[in-house]
């Protein structure tokens, strides 16, 4: 008997290591023991490795009465997932002189049924492009990862859907003349349309809502939606999604491979996510964190939208973690065994009521609520918070002959090719007037360079920030929204009107 080696990787974070599975096979009386460090979930591989073996027809240690030690290496790493199972499996069939060809410069990753097949795990997208990097020439993975995997170009991508035809495939003999038909796989998957029952067309007024979505989301400006109860916030909120641009191949590798930390994926996530937690939501759940860290409902919205509906009601240390993520666009957990950077660059949508009874200011009924209820309902946001979210709008109650009126307004789909067009015209202008990349954060003097505005619209700007008495930050924002309503007119220069029309998403509700 002998000592055989299979590759495999482990995610640490959102960071991959690679695990060396060594497998040692010895006569004698028969036992089962992985070291380097395993979990539950690992160390119950031995018994599904046992019956996958037995039942795909395959010689298994405790019928052979064979002593088997599996080592992974690195040994000072908490090894946790179930995809180590079929490294195991192929490192014991090379040990025990079942398989004969070394793999070399090749990963394995899946998990075994007892029946023998390779069941999808987490972590794949991420795994096969660290495969990549190493120099790896082929990868092995679960079937249902096949076209997360094939995320991943220029590497080959063998999907496996049970032991026996991987063992065949490798080069194992059997007595019936069997022949594997595992091919390398070559996505052709097709990005497709954006489909909603919800658009933007079927929903009555709004039109000041539905104008400063527009701008949210061709800047990817934080938003703030407030009103009596009733008013659509929540349904402009859902309808938001369906106007924001497809992603990206690029945005597409980053927004899977953060969802296949969390949960199976079987196809790559191709639309802009939308997380909508609810305001019970713990702080880990929204954060991120558990003993070995995970990414939470920041992260999970990564290159889409985070709605928060009820925005107040959420737990007032929930509502502060949000600080550094919507400035820096990352979150960092920090554990006693090492710290984890998890992207967040999400776009805020929150939904609120300006009082606790909801009709504060309102002419649909009198407000219910004391003025001590009031000012405590505003406090549950603190000034940092309000000050991150770019434009704050009043969603009023609609008139009834609006509700009665025939025909529909302008279609998700127009809106969405209005705001390609705004992005285009920013990410060109930037091309020709700036040194810095499209999605690198300007500095202000970068920003009022990029504005280019004339002496009357500076002086504009100046008197409306010292009677406001603007801090730096909103001072900030308010040429950004205002660089943004010009784009979308695809003009190279802020006039007044772009500058007075940001200046009016201010947080008026919780001035003074």
């Amino acid at each position: 008997m002998s000592v055989a080696t299979v590759t495999s990787a482990h995610i640490v974070g959102l960071d991959v290591e690679k695990v060396n599975v060594e497998v040692d096979v010895t006569s004698g009386l028969y036992s089962f023991s992985i070291v380097g460090l395993p979990d539950k979930s690992v160390d119950e591989s031995k018994d599904r490795i046992i019956s996958a073996l037995r039942n795909s027809y395959l010689k298994n240690p405790k019928t052979e009465n064979q002593k088997i030690t599996v080592s992974l290496s690195p040994a000072h790493i908490k090894k946790e997932g179930t995809h180590f199972d079929l490294p195991i499996v192929l490192a014991y069939l090379l040990a025990s002189k079942q398989l004969h060809v070394e793999q070399k410069q090749v990963y394995f990753f899946g998990e075994l049924s007892l029946t023998g097949s390779v069941l999808p795990v987490k972590g794949i997208l991420g795994m096969v492009e660290y495969a990549k990097r190493q120099g790896a020439q082929s990868v092995y993975v679960p079937y249902d990862n096949k076209e997360e995997a094939s995320l991943v170009e220029d590497i080959l991508i063998y999907p496996c859907q049970n032991l026996r035809e991987l063992y065949i495939h490798l080069g194992g003999t059997t007595d019936t003349g069997e022949v594997s038909e595992i091919a390398s796989y070559t996505s052709a998957f097709v990005i497709p349309e954006i489909t909603s029952s919800l658009d933007f067309g079927t929903i009555k007024g709004q039109e000041v809502a539905k104008r400063a979505l527009i701008i949210a989301a061709t800047g990817n400006h934080n938003i703030a939606l407030y009103g009596p109860p009733g008013t659509g916030k929540t349904m402009l909120a859902k309808a938001f999604s369906q106007i924001l641009p497809p992603l990206s191949q690029e945005e597409i590798r980053d927004v899977t491979k953060v969802h296949s930390l969390v949960k199976k994926i079987n196809a790559p996530i191709t639309h802009a996510p939308f997380r909508a937690p609810h305001h019970t939501a713990s702080y880990v759940s929204l954060v991120g964190g558990g003993a070995s860290p995970k990414p939470g409902e920041i992260t999970l919205a990564h290159r889409g939208v985070l709605f928060l509906d009820e925005f107040p009601e959420f737990d007032k240390k929930v509502l502060e973690s949000l600080r550094e993520p919507l400035e820096e666009r990352t979150i960092t957990i920090s554990r006693a065994k090492g710290s984890y950077t998890f992207p967040a660059s999400v776009l805020l949508v929150a939904a609120m009521n300006p009082c606790p009874c909801g009709y504060y200011g309102s002419n649909i009924k009198p407000c219910t609520c004391s003025l001590h209820h009031i000012q405590n309902y505003s406090r549950k946001l603190s000034g940092p918070i309000i000050d991150r979210i770019d434009l704050w709008v009043p969603v009023e109650s609609i008139n009834y002959n609006e509700l009665h009126k025939e025909g529909t307004g302008t279609d998700s789909t127009t809106i969405r090719n209005n705001v390609i067009r705004g992005r285009s015209f920013g990410t060109k202008r930037r091309s020709t007037t700036s040194d810095n990349k499209p999605s690198q954060k300007l500095t202000l003097d970068q920003l009022i360079k990029e504005c280019d505005m004339e002496e009357s619209v500076s002086s504009l700007l100046k008197k409306l920030a010292e009677k406001a008495t603007l801090s730096p930050r909103s001072y900030y924002r308010i040429l950004s929204v205002a660089r943004t309503i010009a784009d979308l007119r695809e003009s190279s220069k802020v006039e007044n009107e772009d500058i007075l029309e940001a200046f009016q998403y201010r947080p008026k509700i919780y001035e003074g």
